[in-house]
């Protein structure tokens, strides 16, 4: 029963996530949208790593963020071996794909890749500096996986939809993603809520920066 739990808050954060990236860019304006490149790269290279490990039985051994193995690689590389089992890795593709569109239209592609690379190098960090972990982690408390990452810059959109209504059920929508997160792991200890919490809060800090600089027109949709 726990597992079905964790299971479905897992997803329902995602949801949320995602019902907050389409909000934020705007449902109706997804066919005009211009091809997004870092969504594709990094989906692109998340398909790659599961072929390779059906390809190549050595894969994770070689790839994953074990931290009792060396190789200063392993931290990256990790992201895009999949340990999830079949109905995991599709989720991680098709999450990850999903999340890295929205993201580009709102944010731009070098924020997207930058908030990306963020929630491969922080969570494990941070964790490190609270007490909460046992070093550097691409998926919070496992050693492979895409996952961990992409909440991150889920809980992103979170923060700019949060920015741009003022509905209640929307904003209640958008400061629901790291009210639930932070539950999810004060509950069950589930790192996808921790590091969406994590996300959120350097999506804020990143609003705020931009908020500050000279507008050169319209929220960029690239």
């Amino acid at each position: 029963m726990g597992a079905i739990v964790f299971n479905v808050t897992t997803a329902a954060l995602m949801v949320m996530m995602v019902n907050c990236g389409l909000g934020v860019v705007g449902r109706d304006t997804l066919r005009g949208r211009p091809l997004p490149w870092a969504a594709v790269a990094l989906t692109g290279l998340a398909v790659g790593g599961v072929l390779l490990q059906l390809v190549w039985s050595g894969a994770m051994d070689a790839l994953d963020a074990d931290p009792a193995k060396s190789g200063w690689w392993r931290e990256f590389t990790s992201v895009f071996m999949q340990n999830g089992g079949l109905f995991g890795g599709l989720w991680n593709l098709l999450t990850l794909a999903a999340v890295a569109a929205l993201a580009q239209w709102y944010w731009g592609g070098p924020l997207t890749l930058g908030f990306f690379l963020a929630g491969i190098l922080l969570p494990g960090r941070i964790d490190s500096l609270l007490g909460l972990g046992d070093g550097p982690s691409t998926d919070p408390r496992n050693f492979a996986g895409s996952s961990g990452a992409t909440y991150f810059l889920g809980a992103t959109l979170a923060l700019a939809f949060l920015t741009r209504t003022r509905l209640p059920k929307e904003l209640a929508l958008a400061a629901g993603v790291p009210a639930l997160g932070l539950a999810m792991w004060l509950a069950q200890e589930n790192g996808h809520g921790l590091v969406s919490v994590y996300g959120f809060a350097l999506a804020a800090a990143a609003w705020a920066i931009r908020a500050r600089l000279p507008r050169s027109g319209a929220a960029r949709a690239v």
